[in-house]
């Protein structure tokens, strides 16, 4: 039996969202907003285990979303929120847990703080419930009308994790299946459970238009601090019948000699991202002494350093490369190369720089006899 197992809820269509993906699909810093809350709960030292509900039609998103996460088979969920839980807490009963957390997949924002305090909450009540309190003056509407001003002392706004005894909340769900009510609190109110109160997050966020994803990315920029690495790499030039650079084919009697495909562009692309991580250089990846990355494509590397800023909760913000040579002429090349990068990176072409130059004869590039590229790379990173 697992302590606490972490229940994501993530089957809603976003109709209010917009767009041509569920809201919980949408890009926030680079990520699907999912795959924050998932990550949060899966690096978590007290949850055993992390399962999500989906809706049946989201497999592959949810597929890629997760990836890489070493997370329990998700479920499908039911027509409602509240079917949806019920049956993701009932595929749990084979090997039920002590507690379990309940959590919109909506809200990507979710620290470690906040999750212990709902656990630490749960040693001695058998619900947990974060909040925040209200600030606004409240105010009754009805048709375009003003009817009363809301005494707003001792409300407060409900937020998620929402933490139970297992059981006790199974149980609640299975009296009141066909209950209207929005949050599982509620239907532990209504089966008679004490729920505590403990500190929400403001950060906490639930995403539900547009504007919250914009709100959103500000909370995150504010909470990343930018990192700045160097590449560099050399590959020997012999004759041959073209040579890739960045990922394109440049037509040329020569080729570069190396390990790999001998992409000297993207080798420092990828050290670079590296160096930003301060996790080690290409070879510590990729060793030269494995024969499995002979003749590689490069792009695997690159893809591999830009997964890591991506799995440290990170984004690229820039790459600038530049190629050393006498030959062969980049420049015919460049806005191919700009594209291919940033494509590789997934990033905009308007974040990627790449140059040449010359050692003016001087030399073994002067000399023809190889190519060398440096790169400098910014990301940012969580503090």
């Amino acid at each position: 039996m697992a302590g606490c197992i972490a229940l994501i809820v993530a089957c809603g269509r976003g109709q209010r969202f917009g767009g041509g993906l569920p809201k919980q699909y949408c890009r926030l810093a680079g990520r699907p907003l999912l795959r924050h809350g998932l990550d949060a709960f899966a690096r978590h030292p007290r949850i055993g285990a992390v399962r999500a509900v989906i809706h049946p039609d989201d497999r592959g998103l949810y597929d890629e979303t997760a990836e890489g996460l070493d997370l329990l088979d998700p479920v499908c969920g039911g027509m409602t929120r509240q079917e949806s839980v019920r049956l993701g807490l009932e595929s749990l009963e084979g090997n039920p847990p002590e507690n379990v957390l309940i959590h919109d997949g909506v809200r990507p924002l979710i620290d470690g703080a906040l999750i212990d305090r709902v656990l630490d909450a749960l040693a001695d009540r058998p619900a947990a419930l974060p909040v925040v309190s209200v600030t606004d003056t409240l105010k009754r509407v009805r048709d375009d009308r003003v009817e009363a001003t809301l005494d707003r002392s001792g409300l407060f706004r409900a937020q998620t994790p929402q933490g139970f005894r297992y059981a006790e909340i199974l149980a609640a769900h299975r009296r009141h299946p066909d209950g209207a009510v929005t949050d599982d609190a509620a239907l532990a109110e209504a089966s008679g459970l004490e729920v505590a109160a403990v500190a929400g997050d403001e950060r906490n966020i639930k995403v539900t238009t547009p504007s919250d994803l914009e709100r959103a990315e500000g909370i995150l920029a504010g909470a990343l601090r930018p990192r700045t690495g160097l590449g560099f790499d050399v590959h020997r030039l012999v004759p041959g019948d073209g040579v890739r650079l960045l990922g394109v084919e440049v037509p040329c009697p020569l080729r570069l000699v190396g390990h790999s495909d001998a992409d000297v562009g993207l080798h420092a692309a990828t050290d670079a991202l590296l160096g930003a991580l301060c996790a080690g250089d290409i070879g510590t990846h990729f060793p030269p002494s494995e024969a499995r990355w002979a003749g590689a494509d490069s792009a695997i590397f690159l893809d591999h350093a830009r997964d890591l800023v991506t799995q440290a909760g990170g984004r690229i913000d820039h790459v600038d490369v530049t190629l050393i040579c006498e030959r062969p002429r980049i420049g015919p090349q460049r806005a191919a190369m700009v594209a291919s990068l940033a494509g590789l990176l997934g990033i905009p072409a308007a974040r990627v720089s790449v140059k040449a130059t010359t050692t003016e004869g001087l030399g073994f590039t002067g000399r023809g006899e190889g190519i060398a590229a440096q790169a400098v790379a910014t990301v940012s990173l969580p503090a």
